[in-house]
């Protein structure tokens, strides 16, 4: 029974990611298609008898695409900008679209911030524990205002990374942690659901916990 238990975790861990991922792909392409072409292939199936099927994805895609061409140039950046900040007037959409919006681009960019390790601190009250992240070790001035051994340490916030603040602590304050900066990342986006070597890291920790 317990194999049985073990198999299907493992098997389930491991296909629904996968159907997920295809799920909401199919889901967009239906949603595209839908949006841009119900209207044009009704036409063209009223005056010319036929409808392209597809045609609603293609018209998306040239949206898209138009989109990305009007960003890099300065007047289309402009308007985007100033289109944004009107959506960013109504609460309910800029709670929406403000996190995804983050998220989507910490994922896309190839520039992700540059972190030297990630460590434990008590901050912002002593026996509350937070993640962050070293910047830098050698802040020379601050050392010596201060005569102490002082490391610059971000404390990125969820789930945008990119804002947060930075916080200067004695050496001895801080506990390294043994994961990677990407690790600490994805539990800081993830709001801690994402685990590093926990429970909701991958199918091999569910077989092991299945086994115990």
């Amino acid at each position: 029974m317990s194999n049985f238990k073990r198999y299907f975790l493992t098997g389930l861990l491991i296909i629904l990611p996968l159907f997920i991922t295809f799920y909401l792909l199919f889901s967009i392409f239906v949603f595209i298609d839908g949006a841009c072409g119900t209207l044009i292939n009704a036409i063209l199936k009223r005056y010319l008898g036929f409808a392209v099927p597809g045609l609603g994805f293609i018209i998306g895609l040239s949206v898209i695409f138009f989109t990305g061409f009007l960003a890099t140039n300065f007047l289309g950046k402009r308007l985007l900008h100033l289109s944004e900040r009107w959506l960013m007037r109504f609460s309910f959409i800029r709670q929406i679209y403000s996190p995804i919006k983050h998220i989507i681009h910490y994922v896309a960019s190839r520039e992700k911030p540059s972190f030297n390790k990630v460590v434990l601190l008590e901050y912002p009250s002593k026996g509350i524990w937070t993640l962050g992240f070293v910047t830098n070790e050698h802040f020379e001035k601050a050392n010596a205002a201060t005569s102490s051994d002082l490391v610059a340490v971000y404390i990125a916030s969820t789930p945008n990374p990119f804002t947060g603040y930075v916080v200067l602590v004695p050496r001895s304050g801080l506990q390294s942690l043994d994961i990677t900066v990407e690790e600490g990342m994805r539990l800081i986006v993830s709001g801690g659901i994402i685990i590093p070597g926990g429970k909701t890291d991958g199918p091999d920790a569910v077989e092991q916990q299945s086994k115990n």
